[in-house]
């Protein structure tokens, strides 16, 4: 077990470093000047040279890759209109656009998203896999039927198209907007609120399915049948015994979900005006803000490699069949 966990822990952390050196030749070793990017059309010489500077454009390709792996853990120093400003570890570089530190943009707009997409995923995973159980206790009765007809309506619809609808139409939920949840929970509750039903019921259509599938196979299982010769009431048997065994498949389908909404909730934000990750790399890109593009992607590599490790890990407490070897 220990040995498995060392070795994906590692394997993690290579994919983060891949990741970290290819984004970083995509984005500041590209043929295009990247200090002529970043400072736009309207640059000054002497802005342009403390861009130049500050990044290591003037110096070796090794050199650059060093000075910003280095700035994660030791921090850096850039230079913008003749200021000098510190950036602690971990330096993900700065904004010249914004005129803020990259990593101080990310710890303002991540807990936004993390906040929409965990309590998205508190709703879907609830109502999906009770919806599904249900369904597969009662397999081709109508109200199997129905769960599966709906999920499927709801699933043909695209999201951003019933997010729109429940932003201009759902005037009885409260009004969308981000506080910290530190400071005022109902505040922050009631003003993603619609966020997460919105995200909870459109990806609790696919959930009630996942989970039906599920359900169906582990009910058909033998120690299942085995639970039910002993005499152990149905409730505990599906509950108990099924529900256990089939949460696993599920469980996979939620890990790579979130880490991909986590990385993706553009639609949410724009759509309920909330300022999370989506929107500041949105705008990034359109102002072609190359630092925070690449804090960006660093951020969603470390939530797809450290989602996917979690749910590894996790396989053994859901289902004892499986061992980590």
């Amino acid at each position: 077990m220990l040995t498995y966990v060392l070795r994906r822990v590692l394997s993690a952390i290579s994919v983060i470093l891949v990741t970290l050196v290819v984004s970083f030749g995509l984005f500041f070793l590209a043929p295009q000047d990247p200090a002529g990017v970043i400072c736009g059309p309207r640059c000054n010489t002497q802005r342009y040279q403390d861009i130049r500077a500050s990044l290591d454009l003037d110096k070796p390709v090794l050199v650059q890759v060093g000075s910003y792996l280095k700035g994660l853990v030791a921090g850096r120093t850039y230079t913008s209109s003749g200021v000098t400003i510190e950036c602690p570890a971990p330096c993900l570089g700065y904004s010249y656009t914004l005129g803020q530190p990259v990593t101080k943009l990310l710890a303002q707009a991540v807990p936004v998203t993390v906040s929409i997409v965990l309590g998205a995923a508190v709703v879907y995973v609830t109502v999906g896999v009770l919806a599904g159980t249900l369904a597969a206790r009662r397999r081709g009765s109508a109200m199997d039927r129905g769960a599966v007809g709906v999920s499927l309506g709801l699933s043909s619809v695209p999201y951003f198209v019933v997010a729109l609808i429940v932003a201009l139409y759902a005037t009885f939920l409260p009004r969308s907007e981000y506080h910290s949840l530190l400071d005022n929970p109902f505040a922050w509750a009631s003003g993603l609120l619609a966020a997460w039903l919105t995200l909870g019921f459109t990806n609790a259509a696919a959930y009630t399915r996942y989970s039906r599938a599920s359900m169906i196979e582990s009910l058909g299982e033998d120690f299942v049948r085995t639970a039910r010769s002993k005499g152990i009431s149905e409730r505990r048997v599906v509950y108990r015994h099924g529900l256990r065994a089939a949460i696993t498949p599920v469980a996979t389908i939620l890990g790579v979900d979130m880490a991909f909404q986590l990385t993706g909730a553009i639609f949410t934000e724009r759509i309920f005006g909330l300022p999370g990750l989506g929107v500041l790399v949105l705008r990034a890109f359109g102002q072609s803000d190359l630092p925070v593009l690449m804090g960006g992607v660093l951020v969603g590599a470390v939530v797809l490699v450290t989602l996917n490790l979690t749910v590894d890990l996790l396989y053994t407490v859901l289902d004892p069949r499986v061992r980590l070897t």
